[in-house]
Formats: C-alpha cells, structure tokens, sequence
C-alpha cells in the first residue's frame, strides 16, 4: 500500500533546510514532441527553473545540505566535480549566499579549455578557490581518489583556523560531513511534487526519465515512487559510468534514503534502472547525437538542453520511443536537471555537429 504524499512529506520535514528555491517548479505536457514522437505523452518537470544561480537539481539537494553546513558551524565547503561542473558551481552560489567560502577540486575530463566560460566563469565571479586537475578524459573520477584530494584540501584550511565542510559531487554518496542522504532526502520530496501536480492535471505518471550522474537524484526519485504510486518506474540515463556499478552506488543511496526516512521499503537492485547505452564517447564528449538533440528539443517546445546531462537523456528517452520500450498510452515525465551555462564552452564542438563537420 503506497503512503500518502503528506506522510511522506512529514518525515521529510524533519530534515531541516535553507530557502534557496523556487517550489513548485513548471510542470507541462511537451506536446509538439509528443505529436513528433507518435505518442506516447511526454511532460518536462523543469528543475532547471529553481532560481538559484541559472537552476539545476543540485540546488533542491543544497538546501539540506547548506542546513547541515551551518549547524556544523562549517565557514568553508570543499568540494569536487568535472571542470564544468553544474553541481560545484551551485554549491558555491549557494555557500556565498550564507557566507561560507567555496573550495572547488575541478577535473578536467575534456578537452575544453580551462577558461572563464560556463560554469567555471561563475565559480570564478562567485570568487571561489579553485584547484584543477587533470583527470583522464571522458571518465568521471571516482569518490575515494577525490575524496583523498579533498582532505588534503581541509587540512590545509583547518591550518588557517577554518573548519571545513567536505561534501561529495552531487551531495549524493554519504560521504566526508554529509553524515546523512540529503541529496536523495531533497528528491523523495521533489517527486512528490511532481505527483501532486499530475495529479492535479487528473493523471500519473508511468514512468519518469532523467540524466544520472552522482545517483543521489535518481535514489531519491526511486523512493519517492516506490513510496508513493504502485508502479511507476524511475529512468536514469547514465552520463559517466556504466550501469553495473553505478546500479550499485544508487541502491546504497536509495537504501540510506529510505532508512533515513523510516519507510520501509526494501529497495532492492531491480527498483534501479539504469541505461548506458548513450554514453558516447564518454563523460562530458559531446557529439553529434547529443547536438542534434539540443536542437530538435530548442526548435520544438523552447527548451534549451545541456550538452553534458539532459541532451543524453533526452536522446536516451526519445531512442526508448523508437524502439517500442513505452507503450503508446504510458506517461513520461522528463525530468530537467539544469546545467545549461555549459552549452557554452562547448559552442564549437555544438556548431560544427549541427554543420555536419563532425
């Protein structure tokens, strides 16, 4: 028996937080892309519109985690991701916005150019510490090698007379002096938004898709539907690493998520759906699939895409249509994460793909 959208909501207001973000974000039917695709009926929940900074997911996770940073009496943060990173630069806006300094370890796994554009432009107006490092191209690097960065990082402030915040990408893995699963915490409630606003329209969704990179949204989103519809089925597109272990990172979150919670669900492996298929070349490579997508979605309903996370879903939703996964009559909410400043430092490799010279 699902729990009501209330009772969920109970145990996660006990878990305080901060207000960073506009709540409830756009919820809509994307209705030339349904007609494009022959059906079946596709909404977007607009994450990207939660008004911290230019918006993304990372910003629902923060407002626990920023919590947790002030009752710890941290005055600094340090943590790590990609050179472009989404997630860094949203926790440095938010970090600022209560007066803690931000210490970013960014990997450069591409092969962009470390210049002030994007998201690494706003990390530096945002005035933050920035260490870089390179990092093998295409791959994500992984939470023990960073977390080892990390540390090093926090020793050198706390010989400042600082105490530091350390906190894994994506606020997902419960990890350095996130003790609890905040980032999934944040996503229980966020589906649950979500279902109160089909509900609204006098449905519910089948299933909902989403770029998965850190897998603490995906695990949050997991339990919400486990806890709260009878079926409807959680996607993650994978953007870094392959579902088999990265299956494996979500579960725990999940897990931790729902113990955190008290529900009770007894999520197990088959609850994680993860496709890998849509990698390409890798983390961060965009190619021609993922340009024409940006494109294709632009063109049809208005909405921009990023190159690195919801361009990959996207092509990951629209090829499951093709290829029959979905029933004509099911439900499909995309969920769009953010990310956007990083269509920028990637407008050539963009605009040569839409030219055909690549």
């Amino acid at each position: 028996m699902a729990y009501k959208i209330h009772e969920v909501l109970g145990r996660v207001d006990r878990f305080p937080r901060v207000d960073l973000i506009h709540r409830p974000t756009p919820l809509r039917k994307l209705e030339r892309l349904t007609a494009r695709l022959g059906g079946p009926e596709i909404y977007v929940k607009r994450d990207d519109l939660t008004g911290l900074a230019f918006g993304g997911n990372k910003s629902r996770k923060l407002e626990f985690i920023v919590r947790d940073m002030l009752e710890k009496r941290a005055d600094v943060v340090i943590t790590w991701g990609s050179l472009q990173s989404n997630w860094c630069m949203q926790t440095a806006a938010a970090a600022r916005t209560f007066g803690i300094k931000p210490v970013l370890v960014l990997f450069k796994t591409s092969d962009l150019p470390a210049a002030a554009d994007g998201n690494l432009l706003l990390d530096v107006i945002l005035d933050a510490d920035l260490r870089i490092l390179e990092a093998e191209k295409g791959k994500v690097v992984k939470s023990v090698q960073a977390m080892a960065v990390l540390e090093e990082a926090a020793r050198e402030v706390r010989g400042q007379g600082h105490r530091p915040y350390l906190v894994p990408v994506g606020g997902s893995l419960v990890r350095g002096d996130m003790d609890k699963p905040l980032g999934g915490v944040s996503y229980v409630a966020a589906f649950a938004e979500l279902l109160e606003q089909m509900r609204a329209g006098g449905c519910e969704p089948d299933y909902v898709v989403h770029a998965t990179g850190s897998g603490g949204t995906q695990a949050g989103l997991v339990v919400g539907a486990r806890a709260l519809t009878e079926g409807c089925q959680v996607i993650g597109v994978s953007v870094s690493d392959p579902k088999g272990p990265f299956s494996d990172d979500v579960l725990e979150i999940a897990r931790a998520t729902d113990e955190a919670l008290g529900l009770d669900l007894d999520v197990r492996l088959e609850d994680v759906v993860v496709f890998d298929e849509y990698l390409g070349e890798g983390y961060g490579v965009v190619d021609k699939g993922v340009s024409e997508t940006i494109r294709l979605v632009f063109q049809t309903e208005g909405i921009v895409l990023d190159p690195v996370y919801t361009a990959k879903a996207m092509m990951g939703l629209i090829d499951l249509v093709g290829t029959g996964f979905f029933k004509k009559t099911d439900r499909i909410v995309f969920l769009h994460t953010g990310g956007t400043p990083a269509l920028f430092p990637n407008r050539e490799k963009i605009v040569s793909c839409l030219a055909g010279k690549s």
